[in-house]
């Protein structure tokens, strides 16, 4: 459902924005390069405040995909793009946070290549559990975990990504016997925790939305420091007793070092009125999205604290994915 609705988005914003009448100053287009396919949450995020941006800044704005390799095909040709003033990148958890720790070797400076445009958008992480699994909240999944002897499979959409190091997170924290089953995509694991071969997951806020709003999977809690607007009536981990857990996919928007200071701040000035909107923040929580504004010195900071915080799991953890 949430497939046909991204779609059905990505239709109408191809007939409507990103061309709309730019300055006599500059009308050449504005390049936003987007780690992902056409289609995906990533992509309609991007073409969803693109229609706003370009309206501000007077000048069309194209998407350009570059999906693969967890954004490091789209973080190296934005780091080495030298047209400055004309491109603009959606660098992410895994661009700025986990990327660094995951590869041994990137062709790309996550601190040294890009600089901060401002924030985007938060996908907030829930931990969902099958229907046939005795809990309905933190503390009845804790003591359900508890007394198997095996502990508790928990599934995830793959190694490194924001859904199991979030999971990683929440074992060390929690203090549970869990054991990761990680998995090609949020897709294919959502369906076997439906079906109960895994009784539990971490999954993001805009993949798990159709699947809590149809009953098909039940939700323990929400990783992020309030409650989900669209999911009101679940309880975030913190106040259910583990205080202060948060954890979920996010995004923000570069542009590569060497772009001009004032057009950085015209960039992250109209991402701001992008965000402010009205109609665009009801349009991105519609997708399960939560709008999450900030500005480049507030990106900074975010990105530095993500790196940190996730590169101590990382390598706790011992994962690689070269």
């Amino acid at each position: 459902m949430l497939r046909k609705h991204f779609l059905a988005t990505l239709g109408a914003l191809a007939l409507t924005t990103l061309a709309l009448p730019a300055t006599a100053q500059d009308t050449k287009p504005l390049e936003w390069v987007v780690g992902y396919a056409a289609g995906g949450g990533s992509d309609i995020v991007a073409r969803t405040i693109a229609e706003s941006m370009s309206a501000t800044l007077g000048r069309p704005i194209i998407i350009n995909n570059k999906p693969g390799a967890g954004t490091n095909i789209a973080a190296e040709y934005s780091a080495r793009h030298k047209d400055y003033g004309n491109l603009i990148f959606s660098a992410d958890f895994a661009t700025l946070a986990a990327n660094p720790f995951l590869f041994s070797k990137l062709s790309y400076n996550a601190e040294k290549d890009f600089q901060p445009v401002g924030l985007l958008v938060r996908f907030p992480m829930f931990l969902v559990v099958s229907n046939n699994v005795p809990a309905k909240n933190l503390k009845e999944f804790m003591a359900w975990a508890k007394g198997l002897p095996d502990g508790v499979n928990w599934a995830s959409a793959g190694p490194g990504s924001p859904h199991h190091l979030v999971g990683e997170l929440f074992r060390e924290q929690s203090g549970l016997k869990l054991t990761h089953v990680p998995y090609r995509g949020a897709a294919p694991a959502i369906q076997d925790v439906i079906g109960g071969q895994v009784p539990a997951m971490w999954i993001d806020s805009a993949t798990v939305y159709p699947f809590l709003a149809t009953g098909k999977v039940r939700a323990i809690g929400v990783a992020s420091p309030q409650r989900v607007g669209t999911m009101p009536d679940v309880p975030t981990i913190s106040e259910q007793g583990l205080e202060g857990f948060e954890g979920y996919a996010w995004q923000g928007v570069v542009a590569p070092t060497g772009t001009p200071p004032e057009v950085v701040a015209n960039f992250s000035k109209a991402l701001q009125t992008a965000l402010a909107d009205t109609r665009t923040k009801a349009r991105l929580q519609a997708l399960g999205v939560e709008p999450m504004p900030g500005t480049a010195a507030q990106m900074g900071s975010f990105a530095r604290a993500e790196r940190e915080k996730w590169g101590r799991v990382i390598t706790k953890v011992g994962v690689r994915l070269d």
